[in-house]
C-alpha cells in the first residue's frame, strides 16, 4: 500500500486542469444503464471510484470500454444479472445508485446496502420509500435490497431530508415510469442538475433541476447519447485552498466557478484575491497570512461538506480562531485529531471544531479516514516543517486524479512511495 510523503513550506504558483466530477460521473455511469443505444460519457475522471463502478456494471453484463479519446463507452443491451454484491458495494456508498435505473428499465434490482466513507451513516431509507410510493415492491434480506416492479408508477415524492443520491436514484427511475413524478424538497447540486441534463440528452423529460422541485414525466424508452461531465467543484475548490493555505498564487482552468460561489465567498474572507473568468478561477494569497474563517456546511448552494475539512486545514495556520460547523454527516471530524498530531490547536464540541491558528505546523506521520479527510492532511503537509507522511492514501485515490503529480506541477515537494 502507498503513502505520499510531502516536505512542507513553499508557497504553490502556476496553473492546474480540473478533472471530470467524480460524483457527477458516478450517477451518469449508473444511468446509462437506462438507454436502449450504446452511451459515451467524456470527461470521466480516472479515478478508484469510477473503476468500481464500471466493474459493477461490467459484473452485470454492461459492456463498458475507453475508447480512443478516453471516453467511456457504455452499452447496457447484454445485462445478464440485476445484481450488485456485497463485495463490490462495500467499498463505494454511490454503488447504490444502480438501483433505480435497475428496477426502471429490468423490472427488478437486488443491491447489497453500501458501505464508502466511515463519516455517518447517510441511510438509503429514502431510497427505498421513493420506489415503495412508485409501485416497487422492496425487501430488505440478508443485507440486501430486493427490489421488484412491472413499470414504475409516476407519483409526488416528498423528500424528508435534503439527499443527493437519494434525488437521483429516484429521478433516474422516474423517466421510465408511467405518467409524471414530482420530487419536492430535491437535493440543488450542480452533480444533480449535470445527470439531468445527460438523461435528457437521452430522451427524458425532466424540468426544475437545480431547484427544490424536480418534475419528470416518463417515457417508454431512452436512447444513446454522446456527453461530456462537468469540471469536479471540490477538486477544484481543494487546489485553491492548496494556494491559499501556502500563501502561494494558484489557478485552476477547466472549472465553472458559478459551482463554487459559497467556497469563493470564504476565500476572499479568509484574505485571498480571487479572480475568474469564463473557466477557470485564481487565487491569490501572496505575502499574506490567511485570517480564520468560520464556517457552517449546509446542502447546495451554502458551504460545501465536502470542502470543510479543507478549510480547517486553513484555519489551522490561520491568524485568529474559527469556528467549523458540521450540519450534514456525524463523525466528520477524525482529520482533526490527526491535525492535532501536526501541532494545530483545535478544540471539539459535538459538531463543532473551534480552530486557533498557529504560526507552523510540524512534520508527522498521519493517517487518512476518509475522501476528504486525506485531501486536508495534504493540505497540512504543504505548510508543516519538515516531511509528513499520510497512511491509507487509497482514500484519497478515491476522488482526486494524479494528485501528487497535480501538486507537483505547481512547486509542491510531494511524492508517492510504498510503504
Amino acid at each position: 500500500m502507498d503513502k505520499l510523503q510531502i516536505t512542507g513550506g513553499r508557497p504553490l504558483e502556476g496553473e492546474v486542469r480540473i478533472s471530470g466530477a467524480k460524483n457527477a460521473s458516478l450517477p451518469i455511469l449508473a444511468g446509462a444503464m437506462l438507454a436502449e443505444g450504446p452511451v459515451t460519457i467524456s470527461n470521466v475522471p480516472h479515478l478508484q471510484d469510477v473503476t468500481t463502478m464500471i466493474g459493477l456494471l461490467g459484473r452485470m453484463g454492461v459492456s463498458v470500454t475507453i475508447n480512443e479519446r478516453m471516453g467511456v463507452e457504455v452499452d447496457a443491451g447484454g445485462v445478464t444479472e440485476c445484481f450488485a454484491p456485497y463485495d463490490m458495494v462495500k467499498t463505494m456508498r454511490a454503488s447504490i445508485l444502480v438501483l433505480g435505473p435497475l428496477l426502471a428499465r429490468f423490472g427488478k434490482a437486488d443491491v447489497s446496502l453500501p458501505g464508502g466513507c466511515a463519516i455517518g451513516a447517510r441511510p438509503v431509507n429514502i431510497h427505498v420509500a421513493g420506489l415503495q410510493a412508485m409501485g416497487a415492491d422492496i425487501r430488505i434480506e440478508n443485507g440486501y435490497i430486493k427490489a421488484r416492479a412491472e413499470r414504475l408508477k409516476g407519483v409526488r415524492l416528498v423528500l424528508d431530508t435534503v439527499t443527493v443520491t437519494g434525488t437521483e436514484n429516484l429521478m433516474m427511475a422516474a423517466t421510465l415510469a408511467d405518467g409524471e413524478t414530482v420530487i419536492e424538497n430535491a437535493a440543488r447540486e450542480p452533480e444533480v442538475v449535470d445527470l439531468a441534463n445527460f438523461l435528457i440528452a437521452m430522451g427524458a423529460k425532466i424540468q426544475g433541476a437545480g431547484t427544490d422541485r424536480i418534475v419528470i414525466q416518463g417515457v417508454k424508452s431512452l436512447h444513446g447519447c454522446e456527453y461530456t461531465v462537468l469540471p469536479d467543484r471540490i477538486e477544484a475548490g481543494t487546489y485553491l485552498v492548496a494556494g491559499a493555505i501556502t500563501g502561494g498564487i494558484v489557478r485552476v482552468k477547466s472549472a465553472c466557478p458559478s459551482h463554487l460561489d459559497a467556497v469563493l465567498l470564504k476565500l476572499q474572507a479568509a484574505g485571498a484575491t480571487v479572480g475568474q473568468g469564463d473557466d477557470w478561477i485564481e487565487v491569490d494569497m501572496r505575502g499574506r497570512r490567511p485570517l480564520a474563517i468560520d464556517v457552517r456546511t449546509a446542502p447546495y448552494p451554502a458551504f460545501p461538506t465536502d470542502m470543510q475539512a479543507q478549510f480547517a486545514a486553513l484555519n489551522c495556520v490561520a491568524d485568529g480562531v474559527g469556528t467549523i460547523i458540521e450540519t450534514v454527516f456525524e463523525n466528520r471530524f477524525m482529520h482533526l485529531l490527526e491535525m492535532r498530531r501536526m501541532g494545530a490547536e483545535i478544540r471539539l464540541e459535538g459538531n463543532t471544531a473551534i480552530i486557533k491558528g498557529v504560526s507552523r505546523l510540524t512534520a508527522a506521520p498521519v493517517m487518512a479516514t476518509d475522501l476528504r479527510a486525506s485531501a486536508s492532511l495534504v493540505l497540512a503537509g504543504l505548510v508543516a516543517e519538515g516531511r509528513t507522511e499520510i497512511e491509507r492514501i487509497y482514500h484519497i485515490d478515491r476522488g482526486y486524479e494524479s494528485i501528487e503529480e497535480k501538486f507537483a506541477s505547481l512547486g509542491a515537494q510531494i511524492r508517492r512511495v510504498p510503504n
